[in-house]
Formats: C-alpha cells, sequence, structure tokens
C-alpha cells in the first residue's frame, strides 16, 4: 500500500449515536408560539370544510354543532357555503306567515345585537335546540362585531329545526340600520358586499309577529295606532324595507311609556310620537288594554329595549293582574359598556320564568373593524406635531405645553434685548425674541482670543457695540442712542447706508410675530389632541362604539382625560350616551 493511502481498515470506526451512552436523544423543536397571549389558541387558517359543514351530504342540514365550535373560534366558511345557508332559510321562512302561531313550551330571546359568545351562552341557558323550542324577538345584528356568526349560526338552526326554531323580524333587520350601524362593515371586512345582499334579502322574508297559546303575543317594537286586530297584521306583504310610518313600522319600532318619567305620566293620549326613535309611537296603559281586551289576549311580549336586570315588567293589568308589557333583552353587557345583564323567558304551561345569565369573555375588536394601521395613526400623528411645534416654537418667545426656554448667556440676552427695543437686525445672523433665539455668545468670563471671544470682538470691530468694561471678562454694553443716531446720520450724509444696522417697522414686526405666536398655539393644541389620542385610546374606542357613526363629541378630545372620563360618568348606564343610536336614521 502506498505510503499516502490510508488505511481504511486499521481507523476506528465513528460512533454509532444509538449506540453511544454519551449521545442523547435529539428532540424535535417545540412548536413556535410567538403570540403575545400565549393560552389563546389563533383563529383556524382555513375555512370550515364541506365535509365538517356537511358530513351527511349537501343535500342535508348542516352540521350546526360542528359550525358553532368552528366560529367560536373565530373561524370563517367559505363565501358559496355562507351563501346557500342564507338560502335555504330564504326558502323555508317565505313560507311562513306574518304572524306565527305556537303554543309552549317555548323559551322566548330579545336582541341578541351581534353578541355571538353571548349568544353561545344563552342557548346553554335556554335548553338544547336539540329539544327545546325557541322564539327569537329580532335584532340579531349591529353593534357587537360577531353578526355573521350569530346569524350564521341561528339559520343553521332553523335548517336543522325548522318547526322548533322561530324568527321575527327587528327593526335592525333592514338595509337602512345594518348601514348606519357595522353589520354592512362587518359583512364587507368578513366576505363582501354580495354577503351583505343576500342577508339582506333573507331579511325581508323574515315574519312579523307571534301568538303563543293565543293569549300572548310576541313582537319586537309593540303596538300600533291603526292596528286594532291581530288579522290587520297579515294584510300587508313583508316581503320589502319596513317603512317609516303605519302597522309594519309601528311593531318593529314602538315603546310602552316609561312609568318613571314625567313627560310620560302626564300624556293623555294613548299614542304620542316616540321621539326617542325618530319614528313611530309611545303607547301607554289604555292603548295596551283596549288592545288586549279586543283581542282576547293576556299581555305584549317584547324586545327593543335594553334592561339592566335583562327584564322588565310593565305595569299591572288592573283586571286580570298581569303585566301589560313584559320587555326582554337577551344581550348583556350591551356594547360592553351598559354592565346590564341578559335574561330569556321560558313559557311551559302558561307559566313565566325568567332566566338570566352575565356576559362572557369574547375576543377584541377595533371599533367598524378599523386596522392596526388606522389604530396607530395617533401615535405618528403626534410626534409629527411635536416636531412641527418644536421648529415653530423655536421663533416664538413663548412657552406652550412644558417646552422649556433656551437658557441664553448673560450678553446675548443683552444683545437680543437691545435689538428688540430698539427694532433692529443684525445681518448675516438669525435672532429671535426671547428665549427662541438661535445665536450662541460667550459668558462673561471667556479668555480672549477663544471662539466666543472672537466673536464678541468682531462685533465691537463692526462699530455695533461697544465693552462698558475690559475685554478680559467686563460686562457688555451697547451704544448710547446718540451715537447710533450720528453714526447713522453721518453715514446718510455720505449717500451711504448703515451695512450692519436696519431699522424695521415694529408694527409689521409685532403682526409677525403675533402671527407666529397662533400658529404656535395651533400646532399645540392639535398636539394636546393626539397626546389624548394616544394615551386614552381605549376610552376614546369605548366612547366611539356608543357614538353615531363612531363619531364622538366635538372639542372632548381637547379636555383631556377628565373629560373622557366625565363623559361616561355623566350617563347614567350609557344609556344617555347611546340613545341617539335608537333613533331611526334618516332617509338617504
Amino acid at each position: 500500500m502506498n505510503a499516502g493511502t490510508p488505511n481504511f481498515a486499521e481507523m476506528e470506526p465513528l460512533p454509532n449515536p444509538k449506540n453511544d451512552r454519551q449521545v442523547k436523544d435529539v428532540e424535535p423543536p417545540p412548536a413556535k408560539n410567538d403570540r403575545q397571549v400565549k393560552d389563546v389558541e389563533p383563529p383556524p387558517a382555513k375555512p370550515l370544510s364541506l365535509e365538517l359543514l356537511y358530513p351527511n351530504g349537501t343535500d342535508e342540514p348542516p352540521d350546526y354543532k360542528a359550525l358553532r365550535d368552528h366560529l367560536k373560534k373565530e373561524g370563517r366558511i367559505r363565501k358559496e357555503d355562507c351563501l346557500d345557508i342564507i338560502k335555504r332559510v330564504i326558502d323555508i321562512v317565505s313560507n311562513e306567515p306574518n304572524l306565527l302561531r305556537l303554543q309552549d313550551p317555548i323559551t322566548i330571546v330579545g336582541d341578541i345585537h351581534g353578541q355571538y359568545y353571548d349568544f353561545l351562552k344563552l342557548l346553554e341557558v335556554g335548553g338544547n335546540p336539540d329539544n327545546t323550542q325557541f322564539l327569537f324577538l329580532g335584532d340579531y345584528v349591529d353593534r357587537g362585531s360577531f353578526s355573521i356568526e350569530v346569524l350564521l349560526l341561528l339559520y343553521a338552526l332553523k335548517i336543522n329545526f325548522p318547526h322548533k326554531i322561530w324568527l321575527i323580524r327587528g327593526n335592525h333587520e333592514c338595509r337602512q340600520m345594518t348601514s348606519f350601524f357595522n353589520f354592512r362593515d362587518e359583512c364587507e371586512y368578513k366576505y363582501d358586499m354580495v354577503v351583505y345582499y343576500a342577508f339582506m334579502e333573507s331579511f325581508d322574508t323574515i315574519p312579523l309577529s307571534a301568538v303563543i297559546n293565543g293569549k300572548f303575543l310576541a313582537v319586537h317594537g309593540g303596538l300600533s295606532p291603526q292596528l286594532v286586530l291581530l288579522n290587520q297584521i297579515c294584510s300587508f306583504t313583508r316581503f320589502q324595507e319596513p317603512p317609516r310610518s303605519g302597522i309594519f313600522c309601528d311593531i318593529l319600532w314602538a315603546d310602552p311609556i316609561d312609568e318613571d318619567k314625567e313627560e310620560h305620566t302626564i300624556q293623555t293620549e294613548s299614542y304620542f310620537p316616540n321621539d326617542i326613535r325618530g319614528c313611530s309611537y309611545f303607547f301607554g296603559y289604555n292603548a295596551a288594554t283596549t288592545f288586549l281586551e279586543k283581542n282576547g289576549l293576556l299581555s305584549i311580549i317584547r324586545a327593543h329595549e335594553a334592561q339592566l336586570e335583562g327584564y322588565k315588567m310593565h305595569q299591572t293589568n288592573l283586571k286580570t293582574g298581569f303585566p301589560i308589557v313584559i320587555t326582554i333583552f337577551s344581550a348583556p353587557n350591551y356594547c360592553d359598556v351598559y354592565n346590564n345583564k341578559g335574561a330569556v323567558l321560558k313559557f311551559d304551561s302558561n307559566t313565566l320564568n325568567i332566566q338570566q345569565f352575565s356576559f362572557s369573555p369574547h375576543p377584541y375588536h377595533l371599533p367598524n373593524f378599523m386596522n392596526l394601521f388606522t389604530w396607530s395613526l395617533p401615535f405618528v400623528s403626534e410626534k409629527v406635531t411635536e416636531m412641527l411645534y418644536c421648529i415653530l416654537n423655536s421663533s416664538v418667545n413663548q412657552s406652550d405645553e412644558g417646552v422649556k426656554d433656551v437658557v441664553l448667556p448673560a450678553e446675548v440676552l443683552q444683545i437680543i434685548s437691545y435689538i428688540e427695543e430698539n427694532n433692529v437686525k443684525l445681518e448675516g445672523m438669525t435672532l429671535s425674541g426671547g428665549g427662541g433665539a438661535t445665536a450662541g455668545a460667550a459668558s462673561t468670563g471667556a479668555t480672549e482670543g477663544s471662539p466666543s471671544s472672537q466673536r464678541k470682538e468682531a462685533l465691537f470691530k463692526e462699530g455695533c457695540f461697544h465693552s462698558g468694561a475690559s475685554k478680559e471678562g467686563g460686562a457688555l454694553g451697547t451704544t448710547s442712542p446718540a451715537a447710533a443716531t450720528a453714526t447713522t446720520q453721518q453715514m446718510a450724509a455720505q449717500g451711504e447706508q448703515p451695512a450692519h444696522l436696519h431699522t424695521d417697522d415694529a408694527q409689521a414686526s409685532k403682526e409677525r410675530s403675533d402671527a407666529l405666536r397662533k400658529k404656535v398655539q395651533s400646532v399645540g393644541r392639535l398636539m394636546r389632541v393626539f397626546r389624548t389620542l394616544r394615551k386614552e385610546n381605549e376610552l376614546i374606542v369605548q366612547l366611539k362604539g356608543c357614538s353615531p357613526g363612531y363619531r364622538i363629541p366635538v372639542g372632548l378630545l381637547l379636555q383631556g382625560k377628565e373629560g373622557l372620563e366625565n363623559e361616561l360618568e355623566k350617563f347614567t348606564k350609557a344609556k344617555q350616551i347611546d340613545s341617539i343610536n335608537e333613533k331611526r336614521p334618516p332617509n338617504e
């Protein structure tokens, strides 16, 4: 064998990791979890598959339990499956009458308003949909961020149990309200306008009222002065956008009088205009008892109004001893600010039982489905206006918003004082009034030969100033007015203009200074707005959620944090700040 050729037979064998005790088994690295909140699972990356949504085939009802759990994780379904579910519901409810006639046992549900996670709790409290009859009184969408999830699960339940799940229409199930509030935006954010228009078509087919055991009228809103007999509800077509007046409008929008309001109790009319809603009427005790007596009914069950306890028993009928109106509201902690309870009404053998429940935590969404970039704008804007403010404020003798003046040496301040008193400018130097000066100078005790001392000496040689003491450290003085005048007259007689000393008009200088100060003040106010936006973003978002069109009152941001907190405290249970949202929007 050649000397340069290695003898592989004599070489020691390479260690076998499986037999070497020093080499441990290498475990695969753990799955990466870079979420800020580790215990919250990320939403499903893909839509619910067709096999899971329709395990028995697409001709059979969807698996509502698989859909329920998938939506709970913030999952989506395919657009095609969404449209299919909507179409199936339209086919079912289109064949139902305006006035449903139902029998107990039944669970009656009030407003849900897109609060999907509270809807899941409601189904636990109200009974298993497999063996429980439900009547939903409308307002399934708007205000909350999960209206599509509520509708998809509700529609899937209707397809699975067409004779046990009953829907009636609320005032929010229309194009006008969903465009004014956030359901339309939600459809565009999660799907597109095709899905939105499909939902609108389904709303047009939903029945308007129900009678339970022949004794209880269930509607979303209330009574109408034109409604005398129950059969009148069946006398018009419901497949349209609700009008602004008439029986169709009133049964969606009307309210019973509030016994706690003096302006309501002094009313002598059975019906009077509903100024809270901007349409329809308030109906009183006489109107309700007259209607109930003529139609052989015991009470009216309705939704439409938030209640602190989730329900309200209105005035008692003196003849029957039963409340003439019962309001049920099933959206706890409404809009995340009301701090109210939700409730359902369990009706069995002509016996009514109220079941209350509290709100459930839900994933956070910015209002109006705002994205993170829009959310971050106040932070960027604050910095931009802060820089602009500093630039402008450097030229004005004014301190605003905590920006401190620059401390200048005494001799520089003397120069600036002379310039301001005599309205003069030094050519080649940028000097502004007060603390906004940008020129520098040496301190009084500067040594001769230093740059600051040389700058001072240059001023002496140019004849603008003279020393009232020695150069070695004496105080810097100014030329007397008489000497300055003599110098100027001498130069004028020789036909020359002063090279370094120019006199400005005092009034023009003052006007320029005032204008600049106003600009600085304006930018300062803008800074306060953006600083408030940045610091109190959470509170502002909460206020926006309660304000029409997500707009907060004008001037509120300039009040800072106190103004924002007081604005919420000012309204009892946030109801007054939200009252404008109860009004019907004007026609476009």
